[in-house]
């Protein structure tokens, strides 16, 4: 066999049958089983590639992967050798429980290419040496004869050599929302996808009729390979959450390694200290500042921002996605069942009368028909109209009924259409006419029919109408060119070709697919109808315009999203005018042009980059255009979201930073490569789920805000000790338990703070600022110092002042820091608002439910004698706790009087800003 061209260059869809049989060396019999096995041992079995998952151990050990951690570890190695067993163990235990919490909600490892594998169909019928059998589809080979009917799965990419009524369901790979109609006639080579019509490309499902198809591709090199390939290949991101953290330990492991280092060699040179003492001080600097309760904050936070969302329809399957849903600027769309419902519907209807219009959407036959309003551009219903006195409306709406195969029913309240939804939405527009279709078919029954084919475009049936009727219904082109006359109230007239095609140019630029509706007296026709019976002396009765609604939640959502910041752009399959006209009904901000995947294509990375910017309208879009488009947004810097339901989509959610896979109508491949499912398939529970990441994301920052102070209280308290050469007024193993408790009880209250009001007027933050600015850091300091006083003074004033023992200074040091902590917890409901209130004090059930936990775990700690022996602590006495609450009011206090002078400076900056001449003239 001759080497095949490249599977991404062979045009398969422009050759004739005969060039792409010589091309492969077949016949219309097929190969021969030697010849056939030898292309099996030289392409390999029809199936797609399969990355090995990672092993469950070294998806733990690549939690550990962690600059913190590996910090924490060395620590606890090092204690171990020193003899501090019971430091290095609980180091260890705090290590393990971050790293699994991290593992169990990491989950499976990536499944998309399993799900996509399986869309392969498992078995095929092949002629094989002229004879017909049915073999494993992962046999096939190219040059192979496959037969195919309705409700198979093409098992492999074929050049159609043999098409009866053939039909095929491409939504999954193209967009495409209707069944596409195959023939075998050769067709553009530059054709999109969608428009390939001479071929079945595997996984795609025929929906109706037969055909015999040529194997010219298998496994990786069919369309379906191709997009399991880039899968395979495509990077995905770190969420900026995730990226700012990884940023944040860094920087913060540098700054503690450097003040541990510069510390315990203080003690060793000025205070002779051994070096032993001072590396374990070192390291009860390090445990001290380290936030290790952190990762688990942010992790039950995130969860927590899962299960409201799951509340609102949207499942999030990776939890960093959460936070990321708050910083996405850009929503990429797909058109078909995201932002429509998926339901073709009669909007119009054009008659030698005029105008008509349909009101109501979906298959439910809930609307009326209406008169076009005098301004035929106007989106408006006109008034109401009865079919008594529009005998001609009444007879078009029969007709459309009658040559036509669907049947609409209502399966337990949900009205659906059985059968080809364009049909389908024929019936409804004469149910909305007051019709009942069962009465109307049974009153004119039929007695032959030419069913639809792509190679005739159009269907006829023969009906008992006052004698027998042909009817027929089609391609407007081709129904123009059969009519030469047009049937009107007056009766038939002469049909003028420009006006209809003016029709037909109207319907089409409002996005609308178009099918015209001819009949003609058929007394004189006996036995089977054929051709020629329908393609002369037919007059025309007029056009009909659909179109798959937009969601009237969409409308909402994408008017909430330009309020938000947020940009929406549409990418589908389906054709340019289609989705202008789409994009315009949902409010998009650029609908006056629309790209097509071919003019995409034909752009380099920086001019598609700039484009990107300017055009909210994407059409006849194939799997590596929509990833161009998230990537070029992406290189632009923005943060995206891809919805989408197909496995063409599958690359593009797994590159896109948040990917939004419908859960209804959506395949498992697209699924499993996104982050988040819409349970509803509804655009507008994007919106939803943004309004609750952007909550996360506040209630992380304020968590962190809240944390850190109580590391760095712990953190300067070891310094200053050792600079000063006293004791430690905290040690390793207790600033282990007050970081664990506090992120666990105190911390986890703030993940429960509701969103503030203007949380969706905000524009999307900045991924690339950093967590914590430089008025959250100087808070930080600032409370860190007020603790330090609080720790440091109750130490001094037990060990000194009351002459206590070492344990019972430490005790009311632990307990000062804790309870100082708890105090601020309140101050940090708002960052720069006033806590001074009933509502600031009391309005937080979680955070009162936290302290009352922290309390009690204290008093457990300060009194259980088994605590007492592992944390080196004793009981305080009733003086002792009035001390720390009266320290723990003041830190609350002084935190107040700092958000006031802070809100005063910025009233002030506010009015110098708003009355800058009149600033002047007083400094002056």
């Amino acid at each position: 066999m001759p080497e095949r061209q490249d599977a991404r260059r062979t045009a398969w869809h422009a050759m004739s049958v005969d060039d792409a049989m010589a091309q492969l060396e077949s016949s219309q019999d097929g190969l021969s089983d030697e010849t056939a096995k030898a292309r099996l041992e030289e392409h390999g079995p029809n199936r797609l590639q399969q990355e090995k998952g990672r092993p469950w151990w070294w998806r733990l050990l690549e939690q550990f992967n962690n600059i913190l951690m590996i910090i924490l570890l060395v620590a606890a190695v090092a204690s171990l050798f020193l003899g501090h067993t019971l430091d290095a163990l609980a180091i260890i235990g705090v290590v393990i429980i971050i790293a699994l919490i991290g593992f169990i909600q990491e989950g499976k490892a990536e499944q998309a290419l399993d799900s996509i594998r399986n869309m392969l169909s498992p078995q095929a019928n092949v002629l094989r040496g002229g004879k017909r059998r049915t073999i494993d589809a992962e046999e096939l080979v190219p040059g192979d004869i496959v037969m195919v009917e309705s409700g198979d799965r093409a098992p492999a990419d074929l050049r159609l050599i043999e098409a009866k009524r053939l039909r095929t369901e491409e939504a999954a790979l193209t967009g495409e929302s209707t069944p596409v109609d195959k023939q075998t006639a050769p067709v553009e080579e530059d054709a999109d996808l969608g428009d390939r019509s001479a071929m079945a490309f595997a996984s795609t499902i025929i929906v109706q009729g037969t055909g015999r198809g040529l194997v010219v591709e298998t496994g990786a090199h069919t369309e379906i390979g191709r997009i399991s390939e880039m899968l395979r290949s495509v990077e995905q991101l770190k969420t900026p959450l995730l990226q700012q953290l990884d940023r944040a330990g860094r920087v913060l492991a540098i700054f503690i390694l450097a003040a541990a280092a510069l510390t315990a060699a203080i003690g060793v040179v000025i205070h002779d200290q051994s070096i032993s003492a001072m590396f374990m001080a070192a390291v009860g600097l390090a445990v001290a500042a380290i936030p290790e309760g952190l990762p688990a904050i942010v992790t039950i936070s995130l969860a927590l921002g899962v299960q409201v969302m799951a509340k609102r329809n949207a499942i999030i399957r990776r939890l960093p996605a959460v936070e990321t849903l708050g910083s996405i600027s850009t929503i990429f769309s797909d058109k078909t069942g995201t932002l429509t419902r998926n339901e073709m519907t009669a909007q119009a209807i054009w008659l030698p009368e005029g105008e008509f219009r349909l009101s109501g959407i979906g298959f439910s036959p809930e609307g009326k028909l209406h008169a076009a309003p005098q301004d035929t551009d106007s989106q408006e219903h006109g008034d109401d109209i009865s079919l008594d006195d529009y005998p001609a409306l009444a007879h078009f709406l029969k007709v459309g009924t009658l040559c036509n195969d669907s049947e609409l029913a209502n399966d337990d309240g949900r009205w659906t259409i059985h059968g080809d939804p364009t049909e389908g939405a024929l019936v409804v527009a004469a149910a909305k006419g007051g019709f009942d279709i069962r009465e109307l078919r049974d009153e004119h029954p039929r007695e032959d029919a030419i069913p639809f084919e792509s190679e005739r475009k159009y269907m006829a049936t023969l009906n008992d109408m006052d004698g027998k009727r042909l009817l027929v219904k089609g391609a407007p082109d081709r129904l123009l060119e059969m009519c030469h006359r047009v049937r009107g109230s007056d009766g038939d007239g002469e049909l003028d070709q420009n006006t209809w095609e003016e029709r037909i140019d109207d319907l089409s630029s409002r996005g609308l697919r178009v099918l015209a509706l001819a009949e003609k007296e058929a007394g004189d026709i006996s036995g089977e109808l054929d051709d020629d019976d329908a393609e002369e002396g037919l007059v025309l009765l007029g056009l009909v315009g659909l179109l798959d609604p937009p969601r009237e939640a969409a409308i909402e959502a994408v008017k909430q999203c330009l309020e938000a910041g947020i940009r929406p752009v549409m990418v589908t399959g389906d054709h340019a005018v289609t989705a202008r006209a789409i994009a315009g009904q949902l409010g998009f901000a650029q609908t006056e042009r629309a790209l097509t995947g071919r003019e995409v294509e034909a752009m380099s990375d920086e001019e598609l980059e700039t484009c990107i910017l300017e055009v909210d309208v994407f059409a006849r879009a194939a799997p590596e255009h929509k990833l161009r488009l998230v990537k070029a947004m992406q290189a632009k810097g923005g943060i995206c979201a891809m919805t989408g339901d197909g496995v063409n989509d599958g690359p593009a959610l797994k590159r896109a930073d948040v990917g939004v896979a419908m859960g209804v109508q959506g395949t498992e491949a697209a699924k499993e490569a996104a982050e988040m499912v819409l349970a509803d398939d509804n655009f507008a529970t994007i919106v939803g789920a943004i309004e609750e990441g952007r909550k996360v994301y506040d209630n992380i920052r304020k968590t962190i805000t809240f944390i850190l102070p109580t590391n760095g209280g712990q953190g300067l308290s070891i310094m200053l000790a050792v600079l000063g050469g006293t004791l430690l007024p905290v040690t390793p193993l207790q600033a282990l338990w007050v970081n664990m408790v506090v992120a666990v009880t105190l911390g986890l209250a703030l993940a429960f703070e509701k969103g503030e009001a203007d949380i969706m007027q905000r524009k999307p933050r900045d991924p690339s600022a950093a967590l914590l600015d430089l008025f959250l850091l100087w808070r930080v300091v600032f409370v860190s110092i007020l603790l330090l006083i609080g720790v440091f003074g109750m130490f001094t004033w037990i060990l000194q002042v009351q002459e206590g023992s070492q344990e019972l200074a430490r005790a009311g040091a632990v307990n000062m820091l804790v309870i100082g902590s708890a105090a601020y917890l309140i101050n940090s409901r708002f960052l720069v608002n006033s806590a001074l209130s009933i509502h600031g004090i009391f309005g937080s059930r979680p955070v009162w439910i936290a302290i009352g936990l922290v309390l009690l775990l204290q008093l457990g700690w300060t009194y259980l004698p088994f605590m007492q022996t592992i944390f080196g602590s004793a009981g305080l006495s009733p003086m002792h706790w009035l001390v720390i609450l009266v320290g723990s009011v003041a830190i609350f206090l002084i935190v107040e009087m700092e958000k006031w002078v802070l809100r005063k400076r910025e009233a002030s900056d506010s009015r110098k800003a708003d009355h800058p001449d009149e600033a002047e003239s007083k400094a002056t």
